[in-house]
C-alpha cells in the first residue's frame, strides 16, 4: 500500500510529502511488524530530508514522542523529535489497537550502535 508521510524539518522553510511503499497489508490487518516498518520508514524519511543522499542509515525506535490522533474518519500517526516531525495517515484502524501496537514495538526495540543511529 502507498502511505503518504508529511515531513517537517526544523530550520527549513517547507514541509515535504513522501511516499512509503514498504507495507503490503491494509491498516485493519496490520501486525506489530508492519507498525515497526512504518515507524522506521518515517524516521528514515526525516533523516533523508535533513541529510539528502547520506544513504539508508539505521533508525532507532527511541528518542521521539508519538501520538495517534483521529483525523478524517481514520487516525494519524505523528512523531516528533528535535530534528522535526513526521505525520502519516489517515489510516482506517482502531485507535486503541494502533496505540497498543506502537507501544509494544517501541518496548521491544533493541539498541543499535550509537554511531549509526538516526535520532
Amino acid at each position: 500500500m502507498r502511505i503518504e508521510v508529511d515531513i517537517w524539518i526544523r530550520a527549513k522553510d517547507v514541509a515535504t510529502t513522501v511516499q512509503v511503499n514498504s507495507i503490503a497489508r491494509e491498516p485493519e490487518a496490520w501486525v506489530d511488524d508492519d507498525v515497526r516498518v512504518l515507524l522506521e520508514a518515517m524516521l528514515h524519511e526525516m533523516d533523508e530530508a535533513n541529510n539528502p543522499g547520506q544513504g539508508n542509515r539505521v533508525a532507532a525506535l527511541r528518542g521521539f514522542s508519538w501520538i495517534v490522533n483521529p483525523f478524517e474518519g481514520g487516525v494519524l500517526i505523528a512523531i516528533e523529535m528535535t530534528l522535526g516531525a513526521a505525520v502519516a495517515g489517515p489510516f482506517v484502524i482502531d485507535k486503541a489497537r494502533l496505540e497498543a501496537m506502537i507501544t509494544r514495538v517501541l518496548a521491544s526495540a533493541g539498541s543499535p550502535s550509537p554511531s549509526t543511529v538516526v535520532h
